[in-house]
């Protein structure tokens, strides 16, 4: 028993008990014996108080449950789900695509969202605290997911930039994409070449707004629109995360909610639309022979993945500014089903324009190729008795025109190709694959222009695009900061103004005329793979290393209930092997893709695919070595005791929660000794832990709290209690077993 208990002093001296030092050391309230529990009296059936540790260590917090939901769902909720996941329907078998989305956001996505937010919400420290304190020799996943985030966050942020300068072009009518730009050539007025060959959105978004250079290794200069757009994009996002969650948690009230006020406001209008129809149909029409491909289950694993912020860290550090009762697993699920709802719904919206859009194109076929078979009869090229009486030229329909399509096709067989005639079918105009800023600001910008009052829904549109981007901003670069103020004392605005000035200026590389391939790169290729595995680390660290059975009761603890046992298995076994199933394919992707890019080619106006010259390649293999660096380094070093195991930099909520273990095993013993039990046998009278059944149930577990011991082998509490107390070298210890 320790020499300083309460029990010894009460033996040795009739006076008044003081602390003792672990009371102390946790800024604890001094513990009344005869109200404690271990009282013989109390054992005999009295009713104790509880003495519980008060929470309020200094640490920001949320100012409701409503604005925690709304920084998750704004941070999760992003520019993927609207023009991510609507391509990956099309393209993937439509609704058929649904069914594996959904079955992997059960098995992978709600099981591994829960885990972030659990421990966040337990440990109470970013990413880099968290992964440290479960597991000191892996706690360069911390390390790596700061280092991702920095790299997403620098060209993430560039696109919010090209939103917003659409967003300011918009407030003009007509607006400046409807129509090609006329040159003058002296008394001769001509299209622009460029613009005549492609199309006015099209053209608008290369020349007028990237004015992108043909190759990835022409820089071109700085695009200063772009640049002026890029830093009025950091300066709104600094101001939003300047003062932490007291500041981005105000915001997010507006950011989350108003996307959504965008979404059904065009979901009404465009289902009043001519066409909309067709393209919800088309969109929702099951090709089931899609799902027995395995690329479809790995492209709806990795939308899961990313579509959850899973591994940014960003999780993390919003879950750790809840009180630790929170109920986050209720969290956890209402977040991916919202996430899931939004990405239908902003499919839904996506392809009820692009059936507008289909139906404009396919009209405007019709009427072209029209004109063409009206030549070829006022030539004699094609015999007027090939024309059905019906069809009438002035009105020609679409119906009409296949029909008519079909005859010559068929009377003139052999010189068809001759004629140039297209079969103008919705089906295919539907079929024509677009995704990322294609979808944004080409496609859905050449509809909008087609809108009666277009000003009004582009600029609605393109704010939409901003505050989705904030709120996934946010989350990013709270990432990014709430880590290192965790383990360093830096004042919180200054440090953000620091972290938006080095990145607005890192930022420039994707602000040059050839910047917009650089975006593509980094988006490739700096988080794909060092995310995923980023994850499975975190997974096989709780699962593995702290252990399955500990987790869930520390949960059970956390939460007052236990959660289900499907959890147990989906951890232990099912996630990381979907995992490990994901990352092989990913890297098998990559290794049989031809690494390169699409150019804008100037002179053919056209886009073509270009491999990347052999100093790009070099700067795609080291996005992915330096995001995953930290974590070969940290373990090597921690390894070999190179490097501190951070304990010195442990939060009060720690020292509390770590005096109070502590206090309790005190107690314990002096409870063995009043009561006379031999030490190390806890006595009849008083209750035990209460035992965890395993998922057999037959199987109890005396918990432990959550504790780097379980993978270091040294005792964060006697960092904690003497810093400068020498410790002997780590030994690692055995995980836990099934059994």
């Amino acid at each position: 028993m320790p020499k300083n208990s309460k029990v010894i002093q009460r033996v040795q001296s009739h006076e008044h008990v003081t602390e003792s030092v672990t009371d102390l050391l946790g800024n604890e309230e001094p513990l009344d014996y005869k109200s404690s529990s271990l009282n013989v009296g109390a054992a005999a059936g009295k009713t104790v108080p509880q003495i519980e540790v008060p929470e309020n260590d200094g640490r920001p917090a949320w100012n409701s449950k409503l604005q925690y939901i709304l920084a998750q769902v704004g941070f999760s909720v992003g520019l993927g789900n609207v023009w991510r996941f609507p391509y990956l329907c099309q393209k993937n078998g439509g609704g058929a695509y649904l069914v594996p989305y959904f079955i992997l956001l059960i098995i992978i996505g709600i099981p591994l969202f829960f885990l972030e937010l659990a421990v966040g919400q337990k440990i109470r420290r970013g990413s880099i605290g968290v992964w440290n304190y479960v597991c000191p020799r892996l706690g360069g996943i911390g390390m790596s997911s700061l280092m991702v985030c920095g790299f997403v966050g620098l060209y993430y942020n560039v696109i919010i930039g090209w939103s917003i300068f659409y967003f300011f072009q918009s407030f003009q009518y007509p607006l400046p994409w409807s129509d090609c730009p006329i040159r003058k050539n002296g008394t001769t007025a001509i299209v622009e070449p460029e613009c005549d060959k492609s199309s006015a959105t099209t053209y608008f978004w290369y020349r007028q707004t990237l004015n992108t250079t043909s190759t990835i290794a022409e820089s071109g200069g700085l695009n200063i629109k772009m640049t002026l757009s890029l830093l009025v994009a950091w300066i709104i996002v600094c101001l939003a995360v300047i003062r932490g969650i007291a500041s981005s948690g105000k915001v997010m009230y507006f950011s989350s909610l108003f996307p959504y006020v965008v979404l059904f406001c065009f979901l009404v209008r465009g289902l009043m639309l001519k066409g909309s129809v067709d393209g919800i149909a088309h969109m929702f029409t099951p090709k089931l022979e899609k799902m027995l491909e395995p690329q479809v289950w790995r492209e709806a694993a990795t939308q899961v993945f990313f579509a959850l912020g899973l591994g940014f860290g960003g999780v993390i550090a919003f879950s750790s500014y809840n009180k630790i009762d929170n109920n986050c697993h209720f969290d956890a699920v209402l977040v991916s089903f919202i996430n899931f709802f939004t990405s239908i719904l902003a499919t839904l919206v996506v392809f009820a324009v692009l059936g507008f859009k289909a139906n404009i194109m396919n009209e405007k076929c019709v009427a072209e190729n029209g004109e063409k078979i009206l030549e070829y009869l006022n030539s004699n090229i094609l015999s007027h008795d090939l024309i059905p009486p019906h069809v009438n030229f002035s009105h020609l329909t679409t119906s009409d025109y296949a029909e008519l399509y079909g005859v010559i096709k068929t009377v003139k067989e052999g010189s068809f190709a001759q004629l140039g005639l297209e079969p103008c079918v919705l089906e295919d105009e539907l079929n024509k694959a677009v995704q990322g800023t294609g979808l944004a600001f080409i496609a859905f910008t050449e509809a909008m222009t087609h809108f009666p009052a277009s000003p009004f829904w582009s600029v609605m549109f393109f704010f939409m695009l901003i505050n989705l981007g904030l709120g996934s901003m946010i989350g990013t670069m709270t990432g990014i900061t709430t880590p290192i103020l965790d383990a360093y004392k830096v004042q919180k605005e200054l440090l953000t103004v620091c972290c938006c000035i080095v990145a607005f200026l890192c930022g420039l590389l994707f602000v040059q005329r050839s910047g917009n391939y650089f975006v593509t790169m980094f988006d490739d290729y700096s988080a794909g793979l060092p995310l995923t595995v980023v994850v499975i680390l975190e997974n096989l660290s709780v699962a593995w290393i702290y252990g399955t059975k500990r987790f869930m009761q520390d949960l059970e603890d956390m939460l007052g209930f236990r959660p289900s046992v499907i959890y147990f298995y989906l951890w232990k076994y099912v996630s990381p092997l979907c995992l490990i199933v994901l990352i092989s394919a990913s890297v098998v992707e990559m290794a049989i893709s031809p690494p390169g890019y699409n150019a804008w080619v100037q002179e053919l106006a056209q886009e073509r695919f270009q491999s990347y010259p052999p100093w790009a390649l070099a700067t795609c293999f080291a996005l992915i070595v330096v995001a995953m660096l930290p974590l070969p380094i940290v373990f090597i070093a921690r390894q070999f005791n190179l490097m501190s195991d951070g304990s010195n930099k442990l939060s009060v909520t720690y020292r509390k929660s770590m005096m109070k273990d502590i206090s309790n095993l005190e107690e314990q013993d002096e409870a063995r000794f009043i009561l006379g039990a031999k030490p190390g046998e806890a006595p009849a009278s008083v209750p035990g832990h209460r035992p965890y059944m395993t998922p057999r149930g037959n199987t109890s577990l005396d918990p432990n709290s959550l504790s780097p011991n379980i993978c270091y082998g040294t005792s964060y509490q006697n960092a904690a209690i003497s810093p400068t107390t020498p410790t002997t070298p780590p030994t690692p210890v055995t995980p836990e077993s099934d059994s």
